[in-house]
């Protein structure tokens, strides 16, 4: 496994990272295709015997189930300070109107239930899950800056939003001293390359790490059109991020078919290794229900692609509407 550090910090995270959406109780949340704890905790292990050292969670996913059985798994396998542990607040996490977003309220009573249900008493990487637009960034800001002084945070990220928002964020934090962000969690892949306009180029300047969700499009580059799966049946919000394009992301599919077939590599490889090559990315974030999608992730570090080939891939992409902010 290699190893990189995460933006301008001194933290060393695996080039890639374990999506632990993928486990929690089936029955909790709106995550029907999710592994129960028993099958959740091999592939947990798998990913740890591999050196993947960075495991990313969050409050909302499968009701809070998933941070449990990932915190379960980790203290079973791993010491403490081996791992790099990321969560995320802002979704809904009861009926409240105070039970999510980023107030300060909502900030702290967050931070205090996923430490309990991660069994730790801090996380590497807290993140805001998205932008919200019902809170004075000043507020969340300085709320993030306690919990990193409380010492229930080391670091923090953020996730998909306009880049005019992220350089708010990043410029007030300078200004008022506060704990910058390190970090920026944002949907990236081969079918959606809207990031390559602002958010990019913004984070390779301010040196932030780049950690992108979704990099094989919810499976969509590693299987044909025509196929599917129950997660692609069953996955609400998978659903949006994919529509109105559906025939240039053929064509994206269709370069990734040729060449796997060409190299004599599964898809996935191949999808994954296009990824690695961007200069700006840090980790992407891999998503595991089964041991070959470990395995295919971990040899995608190792495939180099010459720039013909980098180029053969991106060629048939066509400008997409923005997706993944909400």
């Amino acid at each position: 496994m290699k190893y990189v550090n995460l933006g301008h910090t001194g933290l060393k995270v695996s080039r890639l990272c374990l999506g632990c959406m993928t486990y929690g109780v089936p029955e909790r949340g709106n995550h029907s295709w999710t592994l129960p704890e028993e099958a959740s905790r091999p592939l947990i292990r798998q990913a740890l015997d591999a050196g993947i050292n960075f495991f990313d969670t969050a409050n909302t996913y499968s009701d809070g189930t998933s941070e449990e059985i990932v915190g379960r798994a980790l203290a079973d396998f791993a010491r403490r300070d081996e791992v790099v542990i990321a969560t995320k607040v802002y979704f809904p996490m009861g009926p409240g109107p105070n039970a999510q977003g980023l107030s300060r309220k909502a900030i702290f009573t967050a931070i205090d239930a996923s430490l309990k249900r991660l069994g730790t008493d801090y996380v590497d990487l807290y993140q805001i899950h998205r932008w919200d637009y019902g809170t004075p960034i000043e507020e969340t800001l300085l709320a993030l800056h306690d919990v990193v002084k409380a010492g229930k945070a080391r670091y923090l990220g953020a996730s998909s939003m306009f880049a005019w928002q992220f350089a708010q964020s990043l410029a007030l934090a300078r200004e008022r001293s506060l704990t910058p962000f390190v970090s920026m969690q944002n949907h990236y892949n081969l079918l959606y390359r809207e990031e390559e306009r602002e958010m990019l180029p913004l984070c390779q300047d301010a040196g932030i790490g780049v950690l992108p969700w979704s990099p094989l499009a919810r499976g969509r580059l590693t299987r044909s059109p025509s196929e599917t799966t129950m997660r692609a049946d069953t996955d609400v919000y998978g659903k949006t991020l994919y529509v109105g394009s559906e025939a240039a992301d053929e064509r994206v599919i269709e370069q990734v078919a040729k060449l796997a077939l060409d190299r004599g590599l599964p898809r996935a490889q191949i999808a994954l290794a296009w990824l690695l090559h961007q200069p700006v990315v840090t980790s992407p974030i891999v998503g595991a229900s089964r041991e070959e999608h470990l395995k295919d992730a971990v040899a995608a570090l190792d495939l180099t692609l010459s720039k013909a080939e980098l180029e053969f891939l991106e060629a048939p992409y066509i400008p997409h509407a923005v997706a993944g902010h909400s």
